[in-house]
């Protein structure tokens, strides 16, 4: 009985191991039967919004006095900036920001004895959006101007957008799509092999760089804002079966 039942556990474990190596077998194959293939899809483009920043201060014992120096600051900017041919609504001042300054005082061993109140900082941000992007542009490359007349206005690179970058990315999309089935085509013809079903869809990361710079790409993605001009790209992987 014993020697009866160990045949009978043999069987089926000769069974058992017959069926899980065809499964094995069959699930290789399977594995061996599909390709994954990335498109490319990529578009030059120039930049329709630009953002320029700026600020300036003002520095007086008084406070009601560094309020007015200011103010004279601030209607000299945007006398300046209007007479560039800049939208007046387009110029968008920030809330004063008030600061006390103190002036540290040393001994004659140079240690640091007090601090002696020296008077307010008021300092306002301004920022300039537009369309008009060759304008502002140009505005801030002459900046000089409005410094040499008295004005301590201290400017930041403009920064560049893209207000239609949504149906950039749409039709990107669509084109490295069409790029990766045209490549798995290929591959399996020379393969001597037909492309069956999509089996699976990844979009892979979107970049923008600047155009024609050695700006490289990052895995997790690129977002260039100081170039007027530059490139998109996005990679679509498309999985397929084989037949």
């Amino acid at each position: 009985m014993k020697r009866h039942l160990n045949t009978i556990f043999i069987a089926l474990a000769i069974v058992v191991s017959a069926w899980i190596f065809s499964n094995a077998f069959k699930s290789k194959n399977k594995t061996r039967n599909t390709i994954s293939v990335t498109g490319l899809g990529s578009r030059d483009f120039v930049s329709d919004l630009i953002v320029w920043n700026g600020s300036f201060s003002k520095k007086n014992m008084n406070l009601k006095d560094a309020y007015a120096d200011l103010d004279k600051d601030r209607e000299e900017i945007k006398k300046y900036l209007v007479s560039k041919g800049l939208k007046a609504e387009s110029i968008v001042f920030s809330a004063v920001e008030i600061d006390k300054d103190f002036e540290s005082v040393y001994d004659n061993n140079g240690n640091k004895t007090k601090s002696v109140f020296s008077g307010y900082v008021l300092k306002q941000d301004v920022q300039i959006e537009s369309h008009e992007v060759d304008k502002v542009e140009n505005v801030s490359r002459q900046i000089s101007e409005l410094i040499n007349s008295g004005v301590e206005f201290y400017s930041e690179k403009p920064q560049y957008y893209y207000t239609k970058l949504a149906e950039l990315k749409i039709e990107m999309i669509a084109e490295a799509t069409k790029d990766a089935n045209i490549r798995a085509g290929k591959i399996a013809k020379n393969a001597d092999s037909e492309l069956g079903q999509l089996k699976d869809a990844e979009m892979g990361v979107f970049q923008i760089v600047a155009q024609n710079s050695s700006e490289g790409y990052s895995w997790g993605g690129a977002f260039n804002i100081t170039s007027k001009r530059k490139t998109a790209s996005i990679t679509v992987k498309l999985e397929y079966d084989i037949n």
